[in-house]
């Protein structure tokens, strides 16, 4: 016969009713560690989900920069004073009279 564990401030019949409890609720147990896994694995996606969108956020904030710095050369360099200063460089003048338009008959 095997010997009983006894454990000292414990009931001499504890040990053996905890094993039989804890082996007939073991698929419980099981179910608690898998829900416990799921629940890690959900919570390092929604870290990493929000880290991506973090980095989206600045990436965003920062091509908006871009896009503003450019349209505001754009907009400096199609002034019609700008426009004048660099076709000087290249020997245009500005007309003197106002455009003509051509009438063709047939």
């Amino acid at each position: 016969m095997a010997k009983k564990l006894k454990i000292s401030g414990l009931s001499p019949g504890w040990g053996s009713f905890s094993a039989r409890w804890l082996l007939h609720n073991l698929p419980f147990v099981f179910f608690l560690s898998f829900l416990a896994t799921i629940y890690i694995a959900n919570a390092h996606l929604a870290e990493r989900q929000v880290r991506n969108i973090q980095r989206l956020q600045r990436e965003v904030k920062e091509l908006r920069r871009e896009y503003n710095a450019l349209q505001s050369e754009l907009m400096t360099k199609s002034k019609l004073s700008e426009v004048g200063k660099n076709v000087e460089a290249k020997g245009l003048k500005k007309s003197a009279w106002k455009p003509r338009t051509i009438v063709v008959h047939k």
